[in-house]
């Protein structure tokens, strides 16, 4: 039973019951979500679940084994490293949110710590999840009219476009560690199907 009505902008009188305090669940109206609250569950979404896609980190990480996580496919990057690349993004603007300075490198994106035990891979995932939620929460309370302003000097383009671009990124990576464990619980691949190393 729902015992929170502060999440539900609008309750349909006719739907509650005689010397009730609550509705029942079907005569709940959500409460609208503005734009920057609809990035920050997008955020959310692409990093726990819930979306359009029914395809999250979590789900696809869940059961990927420190092991999987390390081992490199030919020429493509491993799965630590896409999800390492990721949420550098996600701290990177998280700090901008913050008001910090932008202080990141594509190149240095890519420089993870060695992973080599069930531990280090799990604190990797924990870092993710917590950095998925700090800067959604802080996308969350980003006025709305902020949206169409320049993020950081205007090279970028508008704060819009670079937290729409982080959800947009994070999916494009998804795609990616969601092939490349296939990949690796089909090895080996058939001769045709390896990457040049």
């Amino acid at each position: 039973m729902i015992t929170d009505p502060g999440v539900f902008s609008e309750v349909r009188r006719d739907c509650l019951p005689v010397g009730a305090d609550l509705p029942i669940f079907g005569c709940l109206s959500p409460a609208p979500m503005n734009l920057s609250q609809q990035i920050a569950k997008h955020v959310r979404d692409t990093y726990t679940g819930g979306n359009w896609t029914s395809s999250s980190y979590r789900q696809h990480l869940a059961d990927v084994t420190w092991q999987e996580a390390v081992t490199k496919i030919g020429s493509f990057n491993t799965l630590l490293t896409l999800v390492w690349h990721t949420t550098y993004y996600l701290t990177a603007v998280r700090k901008v949110l913050e008001g910090e300075p932008l202080h990141a490198k594509d190149a240095w994106s890519f420089d993870h710590p060695p992973v080599g035990s069930a531990e280090e891979w799990d604190a990797i995932l924990q870092k993710t999840w917590q950095e998925a939620e700090a800067f959604a929460a802080l996308v969350e309370q980003l006025p709305e009219s902020r949206l169409n302003e320049a993020f950081i000097d205007g090279q970028y383009g508008t704060w819009f476009r670079n937290l729409e671009g982080i959800v947009e990124h994070s999916h494009y990576h998804l795609g990616q560690i969601v092939l490349l464990k296939k990949m690796l619980r089909q090895w080996p691949l058939p001769e045709p199907l390896l990457p040049d190393a």
